[in-house]
């Protein structure tokens, strides 16, 4: 989804991919247009985070696992739900293509069919699917995810005082401006961006969709209305998506910097003597 605030990769499944870092010649997942409204500080988090666990534990915990943890807490202490996720995940090697991305990662401009049939591909219902978009109470979008909802002719789902407050934020497409994705509590975990999107102020067609199509209606109308409700179902699929194609055992890596494979770092003296040292200290 656009904007998260913590990387969860989803193109290859969740097995830390999209921390890794590309270069010109071999682009990685963050260099795909879906990917790049990913904030860099998310990044550095979870390095840091893996310096700090690595250090006091051994080269045991996986950059995926690191993820997983981290986007759960940031949920947690923005005001979400306290929910278990399962451990065990090992890190891949290689990056997902430009077009693997792109052929996971629907789109904002995406509507409610596309996402409940591209979903569907990984086992994800219509609640699963409305629950997941719930990620957007908080988190921003920039104008050109948008601006086509606004100009030339308004969108006829979109409330038009939400309109005009979105055409003095962005007067043009190429604006770097940005907009909250949720205009009532942009800074808290909660179920307001369902309430936004009854009155027609969400902000992307992949959001206001979601209450115009009859398949999902209701489910966004429980869920503004039901706080504790969307809670739960959130919990259960960020659980669910957090076991898509996961690597366990000894497949993969544990990398001791999640922005490289082991075999590219040149900081370990070489991956195999390092693999031992990981399985010793198990």
């Amino acid at each position: 989804m656009t904007n998260q605030n913590l990387p969860m990769a989803f193109a290859k499944g969740c097995d830390g991919s999209v921390l890794l870092e590309g270069t010109t010649s071999d682009p990685s997942e963050l260099q795909a247009v879906p990917n790049l409204s990913l904030r860099p500080e998310s990044f550095e988090i979870i390095n840091d985070l893996r310096e700090l666990i690595h250090k006091q534990c051994g080269r045991v915990v996986s950059c995926a696992d690191i993820t997983v943890l981290a986007a759960r807490e940031a949920v947690y202490l923005s005001g979400g739900p306290e929910f278990n996720v399962p451990l065990g995940r090992r890190d891949r090697l290689t990056f997902a293509t430009q077009a693997e991305v792109l052929a996971n990662i629907p789109s904002p401009n995406s509507n409610a069919s596309f996402l409940l049939t591209s979903l569907a591909t990984k086992k994800f219902d219509a609640t699963d699917v409305v629950a997941l978009n719930g990620a957007h109470t908080i988190g921003r979008g920039h104008c050109g995810t948008f601006f086509g909802r606004l100009f030339p002719t308004l969108d006829p789902t979109m409330d038009p005082i939400f309109a005009d407050d979105l055409k003095e934020i962005c007067p043009e497409k190429n604006s770097t401006n940005t907009a909250h994705l949720d205009i009532r509590t942009p800074n808290t975990f909660d179920n307001k961006y369902y309430v936004d999107l009854v009155n027609r102020e969400g902000l992307f067609t992949s959001d206001q969709d979601l209450y115009t199509d009859k398949r999902t209606r209701g489910i966004v109308e429980s869920f503004a209305e039901d706080q504790e409700l969307f809670f739960e179902k959130f919990a259960h699929v960020m659980i669910k998506m957090g076991q898509l194609s996961v690597l366990t055992g000894k497949e993969g890596e544990i990398r001791a910097n999640c922005s490289v494979s082991n075999s590219n770092n040149p900081k370990l003296v070489s991956p195999v003597e390092e693999d031992y040292e990981t399985y010793a200290e198990l």
